[in-house]
Order: structure tokens, then sequence, then C-alpha cells
């Protein structure tokens, strides 16, 4: 019975050997294993290819001329196969522009023959290290992806749409050949596949259909799972989790975590490959139980919502009703904070209109438009925590009472936040007082980086701020709020949206004098 079920990454790293000449297998795998490396030695490119896809190296130290297949073919044939090697070209004197050719194809570097020993292990410690770096940059751009997937999913609520972003994902981020996910069904306890995805390499492959991948030990892969054990195994080993064998193609690899919510195992999520040479590595193990502990909550999420569903309840109408609600409760506390003061009553309409005027003008969608007046109307909802007796005294504000302000933005986004579909909103209340050179609160945030609709709902803010009677100065003429509007163009606002605004506003208001509505003098 095996102790472990999964392998660690080999830390040691591999180099393979390639030269028709025995005499330099020999040399080479000395000294590179003196180094502190561990070196196979083959004596063509077919026996490397062989090796290839029989186990995973860092490196491969190649003669260019060889019997059966030389240098340049198997650089090809690496190329074909995706492998994450570095290839290293061994050539003789006369050969320098072959050489070069080589590296066009895909060689990280070469060597005259003859060489110098230290001098070959100069080249290959710069080949492992620019692998390194490569991996590292992969790592990076794996956890861009995995960010980015963990939005999508928390974004929806279709179980489908879920599960099709995971396997995706497992059949990119792993190399998988196939992925499947398997959950449980609470009425039985039963662990069964929902649905499974296949590589474009392996799509369509015959051997594939039905219950070609094999039928899985359920029962044996969950007593691993319920131990906290993620299980990699490759090979012949991964053969005591599957009922029934794989038909027709020899498994290489199999990768199965546990999909958990707390301490529930509620699905589980598998990956195989069938390609030689390509064995799931221990940080594709790793990257996968981050993926699946992200994706647990978003399907167990998804699932509660589809049994609403079935339960014949209206969800889109109820749903609707319920945002409805919540923002309807919101924007009546809002109204309450400014009804109780004279000075900022109807001011979060009246933003919400300035800002409607200038989406308009920028052409927002329908749908962008809803979020921007909603925003408008939201955007001081922070300042429910804050006593505006302090704010509306005649005089100048103490330092004190300045900081208490500004706190404001952050109070609206941890309101806003704990509600799902009120996400949006939160760039209106939290970034509507950062300025475009950057000088502004809570985040300091500069030009483009300051979110579009925190931009527009700082336009029409302080325009009604301006426009409206306060207690330490009466409202400004519209000339007047205009002119020092355009006057902070491209250190307080954005210049574009303001050149916007100065239009649109005067649109407007010939629009409302047309009709016999008031607007501000």
């Amino acid at each position: 019975m095996e102790s472990a079920v999964y392998e660690e990454t080999q830390e040691t790293p591999r180099i393979l050997v390639v030269d028709d000449e025995q005499v330099i297998r020999d040399i080479l795998t000395d000294f590179l294993t003196l180094e502190g490396y561990s070196v196979r030695a083959v004596e063509d490119g077919a026996a490397a290819l062989e090796e290839l896809r029989r186990r995973s190296y860092n490196l491969v130290l190649s003669d260019l001329k060889m019997p059966r297949m030389g240098g340049i073919e198997l650089l090809a044939h690496i190329a074909e196969a995706k492998l994450n090697v570095a290839t290293i070209i061994m050539t003789g004197f006369g050969t320098v522009e072959t050489a070069i050719d080589a590296m066009k194809r895909g060689a990280y570097d070469y060597i005259l023959k003859p060489f110098k020993v230290e001098e070959v292990v100069r080249v290959v410690q710069r080949g492992l290290e620019r692998q390194r770096l490569l991996q590292e940059n992969f790592r990076l751009k794996e956890a861009v992806t995995l960010y980015k997937l963990s939005e999508a999913m928390a974004q929806s609520l279709s179980l489908d749409t879920i599960l099709d972003l995971i396997l995706e994902a497992t059949l990119q981020d792993a190399d998988a050949d196939v992925a499947t996910l398997m959950l449980k069904d609470p009425k039985t306890g039963e662990f069964c596949e929902r649905t499974r995805k296949y590589a474009d390499t392996v799509r369509g492959d015959v051997a594939f259909d039905g219950s070609g991948i094999g039928e899985l030990n359920v029962k044996e892969i969950l007593a691993q799972h319920q131990q906290d054990r993620p299980l990699l195994c490759h090979g012949i080993r991964a053969l005591r989790y599957f009922a029934t064998a794989p038909k027709e193609k020899r498994l290489v690899s199999f990768c199965s975590i546990p999909l958990k919510v707390q301490d529930r195992v509620i699905g589980m999520l598998n990956a195989y490959s069938y390609t030689r040479g390509r064995k799931f590595s221990e940080g594709q193990r790793r990257l996968l139980s981050v993926l699946a502990s992200r994706a647990a909550v978003s399907i167990e999420n998804a699932q509660l919502y589809q049994d609403l569903v079935l339960r014949n309840l209206d969800l889109s109408r109820a749903n609707a009703s319920l945002q409805e609600n919540f923002r309807a409760t919101i924007v009546g506390f809002a109204h309450a904070l400014e009804e109780s003061d004279r000075y900022t009553r109807g001011h979060s309409e009246r933003v919400s209109q300035y800002a409607r005027i200038i989406g308009q003008g920028v052409g927002l969608s329908e749908r962008e438009m809803e979020c921007l007046m909603w925003a408008g109307l939201m955007h001081d909802i922070g300042k429910i925590g804050i006593r505006y007796e302090k704010l509306n005294k005649p005089g100048k504000l103490t330092p004190e009472e300045v900081a208490m302000f500004r706190t404001h933005p952050a109070k609206g986004k941890r309101i806003l936040e704990p509600i799902p579909f009120m996400a949006e909103l939160i760039p209106g209340a939290f970034c509507h007082h950062e300025n475009w050179d950057g000088s502004g609160y809570p985040q300091g945030l500069m030009s483009d980086r300051i979110p579009l609709i925190g931009r527009i709902v700082a336009i029409a803010d302080t325009y009604d701020a301006m426009t409206s009677d306060r207690s330490y100065r009466k409202a400004m003429r519209h000339e007047v709020a205009v002119a020092e509007i355009e006057r902070c163009a491209g250190s307080q606002f954005d210049g574009e949206l303001v050149e916007v605004f100065l239009r649109c506003i005067e649109e407007w208001r010939q629009k409302e004098r047309a009709a016999g509505r008031e607007v501000v003098k």
C-alpha cells in the first residue's frame, strides 16, 4: 500500500545528454553529476524523444549530427509536443551557421566541439536559470488567470457556466487531455459525473467515447479526499483508483481534487493525461487545488439557486423585487439623512440627474446608464455615519472634522459591499472624491485609474454642491460653477468629461427651459 498519494516535485534539475559518441556521453554525465544534476544519456534523437516521453527533463544537451535522428529533427519534435524543456545544441567547428539556425528553431544556445567542460557547465547553468525564470513567469500568468476565473465564477449563478469555466481552466492550466467534474447528489449521497470536457487534441477521438476514460473507484478516491489528500499519481499506480481501467489508451497521469465547502466534500475535479511524457506536476496539482477551493463555493451557490428554481419560484421576478427592496431601503436611508438637513435636501437626485446627462454625452449603454444613475443616488450613502450638525457649521471645519468627513467614501463602500448586486455601484460611492492629478482621497488614484463612474459622479456632485445653498455660503450661479469646473479640468476632473459636461449641461438647460421647468440660475 502506498504511504503517499501525491508525489513531490523533483527539486534536482534533470538533464538529458544526447550524443552518438560514448566517450562524450560519459564525460558530460560524470561532470554534470558532480555539479549536482540528475543526468541521463542516450545515443541519438530518436532515443531522446522516447526518454522525453517517459520522464520530464529541465534541459536537453544534444549533438547536432547523429544517426537515426539529429538535433534539428529532435528540436522539431520537442516543439511539436510542446515540451517544457530548454535545448542546447553541440556542434563541430565547421557548422556554426547550422548551430545558429538551430537557435532560430528553438534551441536556447549552442556549444562548439571540442569544448571545455567548464564552458558546458556555464551554458547549462544559464539555460536552467532561464527555465526557472520562464516557470516563474508562467506561474504569474497562472495566478492572473486564476484571479480572472474566480471573478467570473463569483459573478455567475449558472451552474453550467461555472462548471464549463472550471473544466476549461483545468484543460489549459494543467495541460490535461480530459477533465471531469463529479458532484454529490444531496438526496442519495452518491457522486455522479456531472460533466466532462476534452482538449482539442483528443476531442472526437473514438477511444474516449462513452466509458473510454474508465470508471473511477469513487470510494477509494473519497477515502483520500476525506483525509484532505488531493490525489496525484502516474501510470500503473493510478489504476488502483479505477473500478474499470481506461480502454485503448494508456493512462499517463491522473489528478483528483476534492471540492470542499467548510468540511463537506460536495464533488471532485478530475484531470487525465494520456499523452506520453506529459505527467501532471506538483505545481499543477496545487494550482488545481486552489481552483477547486474557489470553485466549490460558486458551485454550491449555483446549486442553491437552481434548487429554488426547481421549487417553482419565479426567481427572476423575486430577485428583482428583492433587489428593488434593498435599493429602496438604502435610498430611503439616504433621503431621510438629507431630509434632516435642509442644505442637502434633494442632493442625491440632482447628482443622479447630472450624472445621467454626462453618461448620455459619452454614449454609455442602457445598462451602464442605469448603474450610473443608481451610483448618483447612492454616492453619499456613507454619510449615514457622519453627524451633519458638525459639518454644517458656518465657520471653517477643524482638521478633526475634515478627517471625519473624509471617511464617508469608505463607509459607503462598506455599506454596499455585502450586497452582491450593488457591488457595481461601489466606484460611485468610493471614488467620487478622487482627483485626476492624484490629490484626492481615499486612495489617491490618478487619471484613468479612477473608475469612469467615479469620475462622472465627481463632476455631478461638485456642480450640485456649488449651485446649492450651504451653511457657510450662498449657492453659486450656473456660470460661476461651470467656470470653476472648467478651471479644474485636468487637475481635479477628467478634462474630456468636463468638455462633455459643459456641452451637455447647456443643451439640457435649454430643453428644460423650453418645457417650462426651472433650472439653476
